[in-house]
């Protein structure tokens, strides 16, 4: 747990007065904003430089961010090194030792002031989103509606942290048990969810009374720093919420200097795996606390007892989100021997039907493009390696017309084990469809990963609903519903999917720290 001893600055439980929002010292009439912007996207919510301490400030560099459908540059964002974070991570530790001081009730006010002006903005948000993440407005109006309900969920939790009175064998002593905030947290968010992810995380954060320095993926800056212009517009003080974009070819740097700075408490990551344990061994060297939400590769189980109509719309809508690009996404297809030419003709029909690739923007589009190239390329690899292994292609199969960041919608069936698509997250619009005949076969085929954050399926057996909701290796269980995340409801997963819990009662406590009081002579 941090303390406030280490800076001088730190004395006072007292907020620092607010500077004027968006100013530079020196330029008192300069706003630090975009100078336009795309067309259509607010100016007032397109920020370029970081949030640091209450201010917005340039960096020696920036970096380009593109649409991922069009390609076209949407701007020039500050590019933070060492330096930057360093700064920024002095500026949470300053605010700290005034924010933890800050009664919940008022942090919970003002949480609750950040919620209603991101619903006022909601719209001008989702475009933001669209813009640099590609995903369908309407699942980018969807997101911002969930990524606020963090805020005013945590905004309600604030008032519920609460310790313990524990009476000890000694008749003059009694035993406390207090919950302290942790002190700065570091969070390090993914491109996918570019607002969920952040109010999950910092939320609990703030509600906790920690302050945070967010690093966003290079993908998608900009909701995070539209994120800070509310957060300034809302009073949050100055230095309880700073953001330091960066590129990819600062990411490294700028992620090891967050998990070795010693002002440093908290480490909370959403990403992959591998980066994920890198960071764990930053992390490691001064024995950080850490959660990590971390790869899945989600079995998604029919078996012959199901409703298939209700199976089918369950895959839709939970392999199809996002264009395969969510963690908790399906990524297996297990579907008994009884019932499976059903479900593959049917599923193959609706995502016929239902399924419109397109630009985001554009009303009918339900498929957006892929985040890069190089995400077009694994779902490309998985499945001609599928094809060339015997694997036939129900429907979709290529890249699509639109451009090089658009693949079809795709369903394999004939899919085996040996295939690439049936062991690794492919974390993209493929949907790959194993035969089995027994439970005991689905259930080993589901567990045989070494993840498990989410995993679905079908039946309507009541004895075969318990026994394979236990048996499943995952952190989360969709039975007969294929959308299972919610602000009230624990979000994360077991083996090396992660460390801890997001959203729900249970998410403040990652930002909590407990401290035992022995009160004698009494």
């Amino acid at each position: 747990m941090a303390t406030c001893l280490r800076l001088r600055s730190c004395r006072a439980p007292r907020l620092r007065p607010r500077p004027r929002a968006g100013l530079r010292p020196g330029c008192p009439a300069q706003p630090c904003r975009s100078a336009g912007g795309p067309a259509g996207l607010s100016a007032a919510l397109l920020r370029t430089e970081s949030f640091v301490g209450g201010r917005w400030l340039p960096a020696a560099a920036a970096f380009p961010v593109h649409d991922p459908a069009s390609g076209a540059q949407l701007g020039l964002v500050a590019d933070c090194g060492v330096p930057e974070t360093r700064a920024a991570v002095r500026a949470a530790y300053e605010a700290f030792c005034s924010w933890r001081g800050v009664s919940a009730k008022e942090r919970s006010s003002l949480l609750r002031k950040w919620y209603d002006l991101m619903m006022q903005n909601k719209d001008d948000l989702a475009k933001i989103i669209t813009a640099e993440s590609g995903k369908p407005l309407k699942e980018a109006q969807g997101e911002v509606a969930y990524s606020a309900l963090f805020l005013e969920w945590f905004s309600e939790e604030a008032r519920r942290v609460y310790g313990d009175v524990i009476y000890t064998p000694a008749k003059e002593k009694r035993a406390l048990v207090l919950k302290q905030p942790l002190g700065v947290a570091a969070v390090i968010t993914p491109w996918n969810f570019p607002s969920a992810m952040i109010t999950r995380k910092v939320g609990a954060a703030l509600a906790a009374g920690c302050t945070v320095v967010v690093k966003p993926a290079e993908h998608t800056p900009f909701s995070a720093l539209a994120l800070a212009e509310l957060a300034d517009q809302a009073a949050i003080p100055p230095g309880v919420y700073n953001v330091i974009p960066c590129s990819r070819a600062k990411a490294k740097e700028v992620g090891e200097a967050l998990c070795t700075d010693p002002l440093v408490s908290k480490i909370s990551f959403t990403g992959s795996t591998a980066t994920g344990k890198i960071l764990l061994h930053h992390a490691a060297g001064s024995v950080k606390r850490v959660s990590m939400e971390l790869g899945g590769h989600a079995p998604f189980i029919v078996f012959d007892s199901a409703n298939v109509d209700q199976a089918v719309a369950g895959a839709m809508a939970s392999k199809f989100r996002n264009s395969g690009q969510t963690c908790v996404c399906s990524n297996r297809f297990l579907v008994q021997r009884g019932i499976h030419d059903s479900f593959v003709k049917k599923f193959a029909e609706a995502i016929k039907t239902n399924l419109h690739v397109g630009n985001g923007f554009e009303e009918r589009t339900t498929q957006g493009p892929l985040i890069d190239e190089k995400a077009v390329e694994k779902v490309e690899k998985h499945v001609n390696d599928a094809v060339s292994k015997g694997a036939t292609v129900v429907t979709g199969g290529k890249r699509h017309q639109l451009g090089k960041n658009f693949f079809e919608p795709t369903l394999l069936s004939n899919v085996t084990r040996d295939m690439l698509c049936s062991h690794e997250e492919t974390f993209g619009p493929l949907a790959p469809v194993i035969k089995f005949d027994t439970e005991e076969e689905a259930v080993a085929i589901a567990n045989a990963a070494d993840v498990g954050l989410a995993g679905y399926f079908y039946s309507q057996d009541p004895a075969q609903i318990w026994r394979v909701a236990e048996r499943l290796e995952v952190g989360m269980v969709g039975v007969n519903e294929g959308l299972i995340s919610s602000v009230e409801c624990p979000f994360g997963g077991v083996k090396q999917s992660g460390l801890g819990r997001e959203g729900s009662k249970y998410g403040i406590d990652e930002y909590l720290e407990l401290k035992y009081v022995c009160f004698g002579g009494l």
